[in-house]
């Protein structure tokens, strides 16, 4: 890693934790109700609490909370999917975009109310203005709002004393959105469309080509049919071809959300590289910048509501040690380029080819080293957008964003269920270390008991169940391997990313994989619908018994949980449960390709 590369990484992690540490603190202010912008904006808020019959003193259980989460989401999922279905009907089509196929349409509900945002499809010629931005865009809001609102129970059970109240969901859901996600979304957009980004409702646009080409195409008669000749195949004509047809749209609004709510999915086929999308360096920052700072944040926002911010800021310290050295990695591997790619000696040694490093599959705007900070931040947190074809990476620079989403998204992971996600893992370190020593294991002062290992069980071990019963499923039968267009090592690798992925609500793809498919839209809409909410129910039940549990008062046998032993500690455990779970199918993926290439 040269000097320039070390300086641009080093000002991307300066800038995300200055700035996680004020939005942590406003946020914390947000939901206790202490910020400024409860006291100016409280009629807006209590008007939506009117217009929905809503009683904002009135507090739920976690059973309660757990039920009012489950049904905002199911009708989400069920108004995306009809929005789909019925978009050839519905206003704000100027492309006259047809109704998208049930299997695409259940794929796209499921994954954008479950915050995965998997897109199976390309966005400017399938989903019209009104789909874009009335189902999707909305679900980017909501789903990042609701992953965000599942933290909030798990803080009021560390603070609660004896109680079975843990908030209000309609209350947190509102204010996140109202607060917190609107704001940034709307100066975010502000700065995106003052660097070139495209926001109109005007129709796709026919412009003239600079240099017309002319290509083949099959002739066709009368009636459209194509027209064969003696030898049975079809006659081929020339076709000159001066013009092309540029799709625009309102893209900076959803843009600025889908980065800040860790959602990922694009206006455009091809993510963030896309320059209507990602015109500039400087939009590049901003949207690396976003897509890790409300996750970062949310550690300092957890450490100002329990009252002891040292314990967000040991949260934050395990994800950020285990970030930097797989984004030293992957920046490693890919500056390094292709060993297969060189070039023979006078004295008949090999030298690397690619000097500049591997630029497949990246933009020249951007470079390999902000490439691959994307690739990582977006696979560290539960985003899933790219600015560069992560199928196109070396193998172990490939590895890396496969690995971060294995581990469970919680390395910042998406707004809210990284958090929660790392809670847990920080339950099972607390839990392993009181059997060590004989005590009775506690964090933040409360028990931890066989309930609560129980559910954190159940949260770690799903994701890895379903990534890995998918994959297994997908290489064995017919329709799975029909659309595996990469034979052997590297088609394996793409399968198993598609499901770390969708089993984790990354988003993300090595895009090799043919996953428009019956088959593939319904594995992965299973695998997005529980890897969400199997987790989302275990934390709030965690919620639930840590709130009705009394407060223990520390003593000489209490492990505290903000040390640099218990914070080693808790990389270990992260680390080893990725490690142990995924190093056989990385070792079929990934690194055998990695080794067959050096070898």
């Amino acid at each position: 890693m040269n000097i320039n590369n070390l300086i641009q990484c080093a000002l991307y992690m300066a800038a995300l934790l200055l700035l996680a540490m004020p939005l942590g603190t406003y946020m914390a202010r947000v939901y206790e109700g202490k910020s400024r912008v409860n006291r100016w904006f409280w009629p807006v808020e209590s008007f939506f609490y009117k217009i929905c019959g809503i009683d904002p003193e009135k507090e739920m259980d976690w059973k309660t909370y757990a039920v009012a989460m489950m049904l905002f989401n199911a009708l989400g999922i069920f108004v995306v999917y009809a929005v789909q279905r019925y978009q050839h009907l519905l206003p704000l089509n100027p492309m006259k975009m047809g109704s998208v196929s049930p299997d695409s349409s259940f794929n796209t509900a499921i994954s954008f109310a479950s915050n995965t945002n998997w897109q199976g499809y390309g966005g400017e010629s399938t989903m019209s203005y009104f789909t874009q931005m009335a189902a999707l865009a909305v679900q980017n809001f909501v789903s990042a709002a609701a992953g965000m609102v599942v933290v909030l129970p798990v803080v009021r059970g560390f603070i609660g004393k004896q109680t079975k109240n843990i908030g209000n969901f309609w209350v947190d859901l509102v204010r996140t959105v109202l607060y917190i996600l609107l704001p940034l979304s709307f100066v975010l957009a502000i700065a995106l469309v003052s660097q070139g980004m495209v926001q109109t409702f005007k129709p796709s646009q026919t412009v003239q080509l600079v240099a017309p080409i002319t290509t083949q195409v099959a002739k066709t008669d009368d009636k459209g049919q194509p027209v064969n000749g003696a030898d049975g195949k079809p006659v081929m004509v020339d076709q000159k071809v001066d013009t092309q047809t540029i799709a625009v749209g309102p893209v900076a609004s959803q843009i600025a959300i889908k980065q800040l709510g860790t959602n990922g999915g694009g206006y455009f086929n091809v993510n963030s590289a896309h320059p209507f999308e990602n015109p500039t360096p400087f939009s590049n920052f901003l949207e690396m910048i976003s897509i890790l700072l409300i996750s970062a944040a949310l550690c300092h926002t957890f450490g100002a509501m329990v009252k002891d911010k040292r314990q967000g800021w040991a949260l934050l310290l395990v994800m950020t040690i285990i970030f930097i050295p797989c984004l030293w990695v992957a920046v490693h591997y890919e500056q390094a380029g292709n060993p297969l790619l060189t070039k023979r000696g006078i004295d008949q040694s090999f030298t690397a080819f690619q000097s500049g490093g591997n630029m497949e599959g990246k933009e020249t705007r951007f470079g390999i080293v902000n490439s691959v900070i994307w690739a990582t931040a977006t696979t560290a947190a539960s985003n899933g957008s790219v600015n560069s074809m992560h199928d196109s990476y070396t193998p172990l620079g490939g590895l890396i964003p496969m690995w971060l989403i294995q581990l469970g998204e919680v390395i910042y992971g998406g707004v809210g269920s990284g958090l929660y996600g790392m809670i847990a893992f920080a339950i099972v370190a607390v839990f392993i270390a009181g059997l060590m020593v004989g005590r009775t294991p506690e964090y933040l002062g409360k028990k931890i008991e066989s309930y609560e290992m129980k559910m954190a069980s159940i949260m770690i071990l799903i994701p890895p169940m379903l990534v890995l019963v998918g994959t297994a499923i997908a290489v064995v039968c017919s329709s799975g391997k029909a659309t595996i267009f990469n034979p052997n090592i590297h088609g394996f690798s793409e399968v198993l990313y598609a499901f770390s992925s969708a089993g984790n609500n990354n988003g993300s793809a090595f895009a090799g994989l043919g996953a428009n498919t019956f088959f593939y839209n319904t594995a992965l809409g299973i695998c997005m619908f529980f890897a969400r909410y199997w987790l989302a129910i275990p934390v709030l039940a965690i919620a639930g018994s840590l709130a009705n549990k009394k407060a223990v008062p520390a003593s000489a046998g209490t492990l505290p949980t903000h040390t640099p032993l218990f914070i080693l500690f808790l990389v270990s455990v992260v680390l080893l449960v990725g490690a142990l779970t995924f190093f056989p199918a990385l070792a079929l993926g990934p690194i055998v390709e990695h080794l067959t290439i050096a070898g």
